[in-house]
């Protein structure tokens, strides 16, 4: 198991993540001879003060979009922890959690129990009728909204001038629209350092942020 990238996160291109980790999981299974080494890792966590302007740089979001993505290594795995991070401290204190996210994947996935081991994930959106729905993989018992009604989800039109989102839950999608954004092009999810968001499953596992665009114009 594999809990780092808080240094690459703070880089001047956290995007080299996404070439970095499936390396590195590579060379441990050349090194061990294990071509099918079981391997997870934890999600960056919350951190830094709330973000006000939409606008501004997430480059912890760049990093846990460039974890998300390494899934498709076969035999990995990935704890989010997004709703368990601290805003001041880079090393949160809630471990116990973590390591139970970890234990859940390595008991489905490796040991071979029926229980569900990921928070929800994309798995595919469609833009209908001025609204983006995306459906997830994941989402054991159904979508939830902890506390309240959904936050997190943000859009854009083809101007890529993100804007906050409604959201509404339909068993395992999410339906987003703004009156901001009458032709909505691309959507997000918990896209900051430290998010609000609160998007879960039924066994009570986080989502994990994603954007389904690529950040370019």
């Amino acid at each position: 198991i594999w809990y780092q990238g808080e240094n690459n996160a703070n880089s001047a291109w956290p995007e080299l993540y996404g070439l970095q980790l499936p390396l590195l999981i590579a060379d441990w299974r050349h090194q061990w001879g294990q071509a099918r080494l079981p391997f997870a890792w934890v999600q960056l966590p919350n951190f830094q003060p709330k973000r006000v302007d939409p606008a501004a740089p997430a480059k912890w979001a760049l990093v846990r979009e460039a974890m998300l993505q390494t899934l498709a290594i076969p035999d990995t795995g990935m704890a989010v922890a997004i709703d368990i991070g601290e805003a001041g401290n880079i090393h949160p204190k809630n471990k116990r959690e973590v390591g139970r996210r970890l234990s859940l994947w390595a008991r489905a996935r490796v040991y071979g129990e029926s229980i569900p081991y990921s928070g929800p994930l994309p798995r595919s959106h469609t833009v209908r009728d001025g609204r983006i729905i995306i459906t997830f993989g994941h989402a054991d018992g159904g979508l939830v909204a902890q506390g309240g009604a959904v936050k997190g989800f943000e859009v854009a039109g083809a101007d890529r001038r993100w804007v906050p989102a409604e959201a509404s839950l339909q068993g395992d999608q999410v339906i987003v629209t703004s009156p901001q954004v009458p032709a909505p092009s691309a959507v997000r999810y918990a896209w900051a350092d430290n998010p609000e968001c609160n998007l879960f499953n039924g066994a009570g596992l986080p989502a994990s942020p994603f954007r389904t665009d690529d950040g370019k114009p």
